[in-house]
Order: C-alpha cells, then sequence, then structure tokens
C-alpha cells in the first residue's frame, strides 16, 4: 500500500512536470526547489512571472528595446546557470533583480566608456539639498518642455556614476523603499540614503544648467528677431 501510494505521488510529480500550467500557481520557493532539481518548466514559469518587470528594470537602466532586451536574456540565462548557487538568503525576486541589474550595468559600462561622471565633490548637508529646478521661465508648448526634461533626465542619469544611478534608478523609478533597495544592492539603507542624496544632487545641477542654457538661448535667439535690420527696406 505505501509502495502504491509512493509511486502515485511521483506519478503526480511527474504530471506537475509535463504540465507548465499546474506549476503556476506555486510559490517561488518551490518553483526555485523544483528548479534546482532540474525542472526547466518550472524555471520557465518563474522566467515568465518577472520577465515584465526584469525588462522594466534594464530599460530604466539602458533607455534602448534592444540593450534592455539583450540584457533581459543575459540576465535570465545567467540566473539559470548559477541556480543552483541560491541558497535562499534573499527572495527568488530580489536575488532576480540583483543579476538584471548587474547585466544592465555591464552593457551600460561598455556603452559610456569615456564619458565623464557628472558627479562633483560637494559638501552640502543632505536636509538643505532638494531636487528642484529653478525658475527659468515657461517654454512655448508644455509637452516640448516635458520632451526636453525626459531627454535631460535620461542623459543625466546616463552620466551618473554606477554606484548613485542604481540607487536613483530603484528608489526614485522603480519606486522601491530604501530597504528594498538596500537588500537588492547589499547595502545598508543609510548607505542608500547617501547615494540617493548624492544622485538627487547630480542631478539637480545638471537640470537647472540645463534649464539656463535653454533659457540663454532664447534669449539671445529674441534679441536677435528683435534687433532693427540695416540696410533694407525703403530709402536703404
Amino acid at each position: 500500500m505505501a509502495d502504491q501510494d509512493k509511486a502515485r505521488g511521483k506519478d503526480a510529480e511527474a504530471d506537475h512536470r509535463s504540465d507548465g500550467s499546474s506549476l503556476e500557481g506555486l510559490p517561488d520557493t518551490e518553483l526555485v526547489t523544483r528548479a534546482q532539481r532540474g525542472d526547466t518548466q518550472a524555471f520557465d514559469v518563474l522566467a515568465e512571472r518577472y520577465a515584465d518587470k526584469v525588462h522594466r528594470l534594464t530599460y530604466r537602466v539602458l533607455r534602448n528595446e534592444e540593450d534592455a532586451e539583450d540584457a533581459l536574456q543575459e540576465a535570465f540565462l545567467s540566473a539559470y546557470r548559477n541556480l543552483p548557487r541560491f541558497e535562499g538568503k534573499s527572495t527568488f525576486s530580489t536575488w532576480l533583480y540583483r543579476v538584471a541589474m548587474n547585466a544592465a550595468l555591464m552593457r551600460r559600462r561598455k556603452r559610456r566608456e569615456g564619458m565623464v561622471s557628472l558627479e562633483e565633490p560637494r559638501d552640502r548637508e543632505e536636509s538643505q539639498v532638494t531636487l528642484q529646478l529653478a525658475d527659468w521661465g515657461r517654454g512655448p508648448i508644455e509637452e516640448t518642455l516635458n520632451d526636453e526634461l525626459r531627454d535631460a533626465l535620461s542623459a543625466a542619469v546616463e552620466s551618473l556614476p554606477e554606484d548613485l544611478a542604481q540607487v536613483f534608478l530603484l528608489r526614485e523609478v522603480e519606486g522601491m523603499s530604501n530597504a528594498r533597495a538596500a537588500e537588492i544592492l547589499e547595502l545598508s539603507v543609510p548607505a542608500v540614503k547617501s547615494r540617493l542624496h548624492r544622485a538627487r544632487v547630480a542631478l539637480r545641477d545638471y537640470l537647472n544648467r540645463f534649464f539656463s542654457d535653454r533659457a540663454a538661448r532664447e534669449r539671445t535667439g529674441a534679441e536677435g528677431a528683435a534687433r532693427p535690420r540695416t540696410g533694407s527696406g525703403p530709402g536703404a
């Protein structure tokens, strides 16, 4: 009788392995355990479960669809290869985000070789610094201003050092808590707060300069258009 029950249990497990849909309701921990035992369908369920979130993260880092897709594939391939080493000290999603962040940053690192870092040495109290733009006046078209701001912010984040970019993307773009970001990046919460502060300072200064230059260009253009032309008109 015991042998029959054992056989039925094996048959049930085989059914789980042959039918991916039967795995979808299982928690991450069970899927990880099955995948570590060689159940590729269990890993497929995990990959499908987190594909959108991981892709969003890689795209936020790289701002390029092709690069983001490549980083996504590299992240899941690396996760699959290293899954036997996953010990469950953190959640699977935390571990996977860490793998994906590393894959995206590796591509980002190659792309930004030769670029100058945005951050400059500063000595300011965190309580005195906020990410606020100076009032450079209204643009002619709000939509154009928004597009310019998005492009400027993307360029600014692209120029941040990696340690600051990671924290900024997880906290301000993905909306994660300090504790969650610290867990993914294997940092202390105070370290996350410090890096976030430095990222905000660098981005604020970059954007202030951007809109200051923009306003100066507009003033120059307006003055040039208003200046009376010489050598033309009746009697010239």
